[in-house]
């Protein structure tokens, strides 16, 4: 009886999801809240083959049993995402990352620079991984993180299994940093959800593939390629490659309803105009230009200049131009797939 005092039904909504019209009439996602009895019933739910969408430090993630056939094929059913583009299973530690793949010296390098962390590395899957084969889209490679944020690695300790754990949005559209976020997107079609409050990085990890003969940059994220590179020697971008092998490749995605209209210099009155730095727009990413501060307010952002764009019948989305480096470099990434259609 104790954990009904920690369940919110959205049958009788709080203002978390003042906005999220679709759910009132599901009124089936339940609320949690990160504390001991909250991870108890995430990690009752997960065992039981249901989504529960969790904070990390990068976005919120749909996170389903990774060794579940079903609970997997539930996570594309919800996202309504394609079965060729594999999810990244999460794990709380780099001995648990060893038990289902294979970690050369340069993987172990990254391992222990950034993990726990936002950076997921794709690796040769070991024999006997017991990992559903929908995690991988049928590749021998599986894509791997050990998150940091408390609330997944206490989850992660409550289950005592490997989550596979995409953005918890629908598919192609902006990805969530809040749990607001995730209800508007996906409010009735999953569990429930952990409020965590926001997500510190806001946007999703960077994704490599260390091999033999080098490093591979699958995306650009949350930790900037030079810091990798410092450890790795000069990465080689193979950000789209002809056959997807980590999230975050397709070539449209994290995209608004509404058109957005990157490197613009904000001359068009009758769009929803999107800043950064000291420049008159209607919001802004980061006033004083700060990579870090625009990169947490990304997502968050284009939701809110989404949800003006609706309410003002607005044509369009404009974002000023962003630098192409350190954190710019993800930036840039996320708003020229949300720009691509």
């Amino acid at each position: 009886m104790a954990l009904s005092l920690r369940v919110r039904y959205l049958v009788n909504p709080g203002p978390i999801n003042r906005n999220v019209t679709s759910l009132m009439a599901h009124g089936k996602t339940e609320i949690l809240t990160p504390d001991a009895a909250g991870i108890a019933r995430v990690a009752d739910l997960l065992r039981a083959g249901q989504l529960v969408a969790l904070p990390t430090e990068t976005v919120y993630g749909l996170a389903g049993d990774a060794t579940s056939d079903i609970a997997c094929a539930r996570i594309y059913e919800a996202k309504g995402r394609p079965r060729l583009n594999p999810l990244i299973v999460h794990l709380p530690s780099s001995g648990a990352v060893a038990r289902v793949a294979v970690l050369n010296d340069t993987a172990r390098a990254l391992a222990n620079a950034f993990w726990p962390g936002a950076l997921t590395m794709v690796l040769p899957l070991r024999d006997g991984h017991g990992l559903s084969p929908s995690v991988t889209a049928g590749l021998s490679t599986v894509a791997i993180r050990v998150p940091a944020h408390p609330a997944m690695r206490a989850v992660l300790a409550a289950f005592g299994g490997p989550l596979a754990a995409p953005s918890a949005n629908p598919s192609g559209r902006i990805s969530p940093t809040t749990a607001a976020h995730v209800l508007a997107g996906l409010g009735g079609r999953i569990a429930a959800v952990v409020d965590g409050g926001p997500c510190g990085v806001g946007v999703e990890s960077t994704i490599v593939a260390p091999g033999g003969s080098g490093t591979r940059l699958l995306r650009d994220g949350g930790i900037p390629r030079e810091a990798i590179e410092a450890l790795t020697g000069a990465l080689v971008s193979d950000m789209t490659p002809g056959r997807v092998e980590a999230p975050g490749q397709l070539s449209s995605h994290y995209a608004p309803v509404a058109p957005l209209v990157v490197n613009s210099p904000l001359d068009d009155p009758g769009a929803i105009r999107v800043g950064f730095g000291p420049v008159e727009a209607d919001l802004t990413l980061s006033v004083n230009g700060d990579l870090t501060e625009a990169a947490t307010n990304l997502f968050a952002i284009l939701h809110e200049a989404d949800a003006r764009a609706g309410r003002r019948g607005a044509a369009a989305i404009h974002v000023a131009p962003i630098p192409d480096t350190g954190l710019g470099r993800a930036i840039n990434d996320r708003l020229r797939r949300a720009a691509s259609r």
